[in-house]
C-alpha cells in the first residue's frame, strides 16, 4: 500500500481574468511595402491584415508580459502574492536561460511562484492553459498565470514576400484558478513532426554565431502547405474539442482561433458550420499574427469591446510550428 499522500486540489479550474498589451507603435501595410514587391490589396486579400504592432527596445518580452499580467491579475480580483505558478509561452525570448518566467514572477511580486517557459509556437497558449488547469486540480497551485508573448518583429525577414507582412508583437495573459464547476474542457492536442519543416527558423543560432550566414535568423513557412493543414486538419481538431466538452456549435457563443490568417479563420467557420450568432475573433486585422499571444489578446479585445461577455462559452484553438496544436472549450471570465 502506498505511503504517499494523495494530491488535493480544486475540483475544476477556470479562467478568472485576462489582460493584454500591444506595443505603442502601429505599423500599417505601407511600411511593409517599402521592402517587398507587393500591394496593400494583396496583403489584405491574402491575410486580412491591415496593421500590426512592433515593439520598441523598451518593450521587451518581460516588460510586455508584466503589463499584460498586471491587468489579468487585477481582472481576476486577486493579488500577485496569490499566484503559485507562472507559465510563459514564447519563441522570441533570446536568452536560452534563465527562463523569462522567473523574472516576470519576481517583478510582479509573486511569493516565489513556480516559473517556467514553454516553446509550443502558436499553440503555446493552449499548452500553457492545459498545464495550469492540471496544476490547480492537482493542488500544486491555487492560481496560475499563463502568458503568451512574442516579439516576432525580431524574427521577421522584411525582404521575404511570403512572411514579411504576417507578424506582430504583443503579450496576452490569463489567471487560471479554482472553480466549483467545469469551465475548461478537455484539451485535444498533439503534434505532427513529419511536417516540422513547413514552419521553421531559417538557420540555427549556431550558424549565425559561427559566421556561416550573414543574415539574422528569421521565421519562414511554406504558405500553401500550412494553409491546407490548418483549414482541413484543424477544423477536425476543433470539432473533437467540442465533442470532448459535450458542446455543439449551437451551444457556442464565441470562437477564438489562433489569429494566423483571416482566410483560415473563415474556412474553419464554414467547415465547422458555426451558427451566425457565434462571435468570431478577427483581431488579426489590426494585430497581425502574434503566435502564442494571439488567443489571449483576441480574447481580451472581445471582452473589452463587448463583443463577448463574461460567462460566454468559447472554443479556442491554436496551431503552428512543429506542427503542434491544442484546442479546448472554456467559459470566458
Amino acid at each position: 500500500m502506498s505511503k504517499i499522500r494523495p494530491s488535493k486540489g480544486a475540483p475544476y479550474a477556470r479562467i478568472l481574468g485576462v489582460g493584454g498589451y500591444r506595443p505603442t507603435r502601429v505599423v500599417p501595410n505601407e511600411v511593409i511595402l517599402e521592402t517587398i514587391d507587393s500591394s496593400d490589396e494583396w496583403i489584405r486579400s491574402r491575410s486580412g491584415i491591415e496593421t500590426r504592432h512592433w515593439a520598441s527596445d523598451e518593450e521587451t518580452v518581460a516588460a510586455m508580459s508584466i503589463e499584460a499580467s498586471g491587468k489579468a491579475i487585477a481582472d481576476a480580483g486577486i493579488s500577485a502574492e496569490q499566484i503559485g505558478g507562472v507559465i510563459v509561452s514564447t519563441v522570441s525570448h533570446f536568452k536560452q536561460t534563465p527562463a523569462v518566467a522567473t523574472e516576470i514572477a519576481d517583478k510582479l511580486g509573486t511569493n516565489k511562484a513556480a516559473a517556467f517557459d514553454i516553446s509550443a509556437g502558436c499553440a503555446g497558449f493552449g499548452y500553457g492553459l492545459t498545464l495550469a488547469k492540471g496544476m490547480i486540480v492537482e493542488g500544486s497551485a491555487e492560481y496560475v498565470l499563463v502568458i503568451g508573448v512574442e516579439r516576432l518583429s525580431d524574427l521577421t525577414d522584411l525582404e521575404d514576400r511570403a512572411t514579411a507582412f504576417l507578424f506582430g508583437d504583443g503579450a496576452g495573459a490569463v489567471v487560471v484558478g479554482p472553480s466549483p464547476e467545469p469551465a475548461i474542457g478537455p484539451t485535444v492536442w498533439g503534434s505532427e513532426g513529419d511536417k516540422s519543416e513547413t514552419i521553421k527558423q531559417t538557420v540555427p543560432w549556431t550558424d549565425y554565431r559561427e559566421g556561416s550566414v550573414a543574415k539574422f535568423p528569421a521565421i519562414t513557412q511554406e504558405g500553401q502547405a500550412v494553409f491546407r493543414w490548418a483549414v482541413f486538419e484543424m477544423a477536425k481538431v476543433a470539432q473533437q474539442a467540442l465533442d470532448a466538452a459535450g458542446i455543439t456549435p449551437d451551444d457556442l457563443d464565441v470562437f477564438i482561433p489562433h489569429q494566423a490568417n483571416e482566410r483560415i479563420i473563415d474556412s474553419m467557420v464554414k467547415t465547422l458550420k458555426l451558427p451566425e450568432h457565434v462571435t468570431v475573433a478577427r483581431d488579426v486585422r489590426t494585430t497581425g499574427n502574434t503566435s502564442a499571444a494571439s488567443i489571449p489578446l483576441a480574447m481580451e479585445r472581445l471582452l473589452a469591446t463587448g463583443e463577448a461577455k463574461s460567462g460566454d462559452t468559447a472554443l479556442v484553438i491554436g496551431f503552428g510550428a512543429g506542427l503542434v496544436y491544442a484546442a479546448t472549450v472554456v467559459t470566458l471570465p
